[in-house]
């Protein structure tokens, strides 16, 4: 299941979903530009290392860019490659509008971040030895999953399914797509060694719980959990173009 939008309106921008979007492609842009040995340096630098963050290791002093405590900031804007970054901002675009719809902005920024911070404290604190380096967006866009969880489950979500042959849009039910995709998440993680590269599962379990953790405290007080579905699941037929809604708006450290 590949997710393309959903059908939720939303009442007004999405000015820091889209602020986020631009800081993580500049963001992106800079460790390209970098080339490949110096950009490596950058993710050290810059990405939150549990071995590090725990005071069980130090890294050379030119790489002591910001102290220790600031990586699960700086990490979360930092990303491994073109498609984790595109995989990051995708979802973060689609689920991103309706979550800071529901809170002002600067409280949706703070969600944002805290969600970032409470993902990267729990890929640490599975392996505080670890010094592999963690970058990517995904652990506070996971908060921002588990809110929208929490904020509109029977919202429908646009997705491409492709079996074999059998290629198909399909609307499902935003609590299946999450619900399925959080699952996968601790399988995954469960499965994973704590000591190699790749995807940084438990950062994403953080993100989602902490997620729907917070929701309730940042969310405006009018603002319904479990809201209304806006259109029919299950529906099957070619996408339509989110515009087209009525007022809707390679590395060896983990991705997180």
């Amino acid at each position: 299941m590949f997710p393309l939008y959903d059908d939720n309106p939303v009442r007004r921008p999405s000015v820091v979903v889209w602020a986020l979007i631009a800081v993580c492609v500049l963001a992106f842009l800079w460790q390209v530009s970098l080339g490949e040995q110096e950009g490596q340096y950058a993710i050290y630098a810059l990405g939150m290392t549990p071995a590090v963050l725990f005071g069980d290791a130090e890294l050379p002093r030119e790489l002591q860019l910001v102290p220790a405590w600031v990586t699960p900031f700086t990490s979360m804007f930092l990303h491994g490659g073109w498609l984790h970054l595109g995989g990051n901002m995708l979802y973060l675009w689609i689920f991103g509008n309706n979550v800071e719809d529901s809170m002002s902005r600067p409280r949706f920024l703070v969600f944002y971040l805290l969600c970032g911070v409470a993902a990267a404290l729990a890929q640490g604190l599975v392996n505080t030895s670890s010094e592999i380096p963690m970058v990517g967006a995904s652990g506070a866009i996971a908060g921002v999953l588990g809110a929208y969880l929490l904020l509109h489950p029977r919202a429908n979500v646009r997705v491409l399914v492709a079996i074999v042959f059998y290629i198909r849009m399909v609307n499902l039910p935003a609590g299946l797509v999450l619900g399925v995709w959080i699952v996968l998440q601790i399988v995954s993680g469960a499965a994973t060694p704590t000591d190699q590269g790749g995807v940084a599962f438990w950062a994403h379990v953080g993100g989602f719980v902490a997620g729907m953790a917070l929701v309730p405290l940042f969310k405006r007080r009018e603002v319904p959990l479990l809201d209304r579905p806006h259109s029919r699941p299950w529906e099957v037929g070619p996408a339509r173009r989110r515009s087209q809604l009525p007022n809707s708006g390679g590395f060896g450290g983990r991705w997180d």
